[in-house]
């Protein structure tokens, strides 16, 4: 149980759609493993909180399994887990980056863990973390664009900000007005850009590649994909959704 008294539990589904209401529209995604509490439970539905940065909404109750302590994430852009250690046998579920599990040995290339048999490669132990968000938004490069996405299958902007943040231990919301806020230190207008800055607008967000490259899940593209900065920057304004609002740099990360 957790402090509130509401209970804890797990995702247990590679990949689960937070929604607004039951049957409503998606407003983020939840990964295999992640930590959540339930707020409440109806018909089928469960009233979650996600630990990681609470957001809460309504995801089928079947999505869930008890709480556990994983040992290991999926530090490749994606995995496969299999019915045994071995590349040719039945694969069980495709995993996002980000993904926990929790596992029981090893044999050979492979851990077994709670999804099935993962490639030993792909797998980091959870007190393990990167050094380079930007590097690890640059490993979604191509993927495809879904609004309210958080996983290598399908993100938008905001998703794979928190995921690149995430995975280098800085705590990150899942949406980028609250990342605007939070995130980093705000730099005055006309501040030079340097590789790993934030620039946001109404409703977006992108990493600044170079100081003449933006990368970002955006529909323009349908996908993660990169882009002359000032031409985003025109595109943008052009098509409606105004100027940057607020250019921010993360901390370093030693």
């Amino acid at each position: 149980m957790s402090e509130s008294g509401s209970e804890c539990a797990r995702i247990a589904l590679p990949v689960v759609d937070l929604l607004r209401a039951p049957d409503g529209p998606r407003d983020r995604q939840l990964l295999c493993g992640d930590a959540v509490e339930i707020l409440d439970q109806n018909q089928g539905w469960a009233h979650i909180r996600a630990t990681k940065d609470g957001y809460h909404g309504y995801l089928p109750d079947t999505a869930l399994a008890p709480a556990q302590t994983n040992s290991h994430w999926i530090s490749a852009p994606a995995s496969h887990a299999y019915s045994a250690a071995d590349f040719k046998s039945p694969d069980l579920a495709a995993l996002s980056f980000g993904s926990q599990v929790l596992v029981s040995g090893f044999e050979g290339r492979f851990a077994a863990t709670d999804q099935g048999y993962i490639p030993r490669v792909h797998l980091t132990p959870m007190e393990q973390q990167l050094h380079d968000p930007l590097s690890v938004a640059m490993g979604f490069l191509g993927t495809p664009y879904l609004w309210g996405g958080n996983s290598r299958f399908g993100i938008d902007c905001s998703g794979l900000v928190q995921l690149a943040c995430l995975a280098c231990g800085i705590a990150c919301p899942g949406d980028s007005g609250p990342q605007e806020r939070q995130l980093g230190t705000l730099l005055p207008p006309g501040s030079a850009y340097q590789p790993g800055d934030l620039l946001f607008w109404k409703g977006h967000v992108a990493w600044v590649q170079d100081p003449d490259t933006l990368l970002h899940a955006n529909v323009h593209a349908m996908a993660v994909a990169l882009e002359p900065l000032q031409q985003a920057i025109a595109r943008i304004a052009d098509q409606g959704d105004g100027p940057v609002t607020a250019h921010r740099r993360l901390p370093q990360i030693g």
